[in-house]
């Protein structure tokens, strides 16, 4: 009987043994697990998530949270989609990354010489030159180009027309 019972624990521990070495295992393929968007927070690091910026919003932060941390390159491609006066799919910013097999993190910025122009936009996340997943955002303008347009156009006051030139007949006395 104590035979019994010490095979049956000592069973228990293999199968136990074994099912932790099983969750350990590094996935075959690197993947993306989740990507976000974030303003920066204000010390220069990603602050919350965000799904809609404003032209003034620099540098706009990707992040991106690998499934592993085996060694991979990713590459962002920061793409407009809808932006006037930007050719469709036209790639407005490219990135990439080797992780060094100790990390599961990626964090990309982008940023513009000068402010973003509004439309919509497209981050494409890369994973060793395969694509694996994308994410659409919108960038607005901001509250001082809102307002600096309606004050152009408040201020813009159409010409006066000219006055008619009437034309008088003159009587002739004799």
């Amino acid at each position: 009987m104590k035979i019994i019972l010490i095979s049956l624990l000592c069973l228990t521990f293999v199968f136990s043994a074994f099912a932790q070495e099983e969750e350990t295992k590094e996935p075959q393929t690197v993947s993306v697990e989740e990507i976000y968007l974030a303003k920066d927070n204000g010390e220069g690091k990603a602050g919350d998530v965000a799904e809609s910026f404003l032209t003034t919003d620099i540098p706009i932060y990707c992040v991106v949270q690998l499934n592993s941390t085996k060694s991979a390159l990713v590459k962002m491609n920061f793409v407009a989609v809808d932006v006037k006066g930007v050719k469709a799919e036209t790639k407005v910013l490219s990135v990439n990354y080797k992780t060094n097999g100790k990390q599961n993190r990626v964090n990309f910025t982008g940023k513009p010489e000068t402010v973003w122009t509004a439309g919509n936009y497209r981050i494409d996340i890369f994973i060793d030159g395969k694509l694996v997943t994308g994410k659409t955002f919108e960038i607005k303008k901001s509250p001082s180009e809102i307002q600096k347009t309606t004050t152009q156009a408040e201020s813009f006051v159409p010409p006066k027309p000219k006055p008619k030139t009437k034309i008088v007949k003159q009587t002739r006395k004799n």
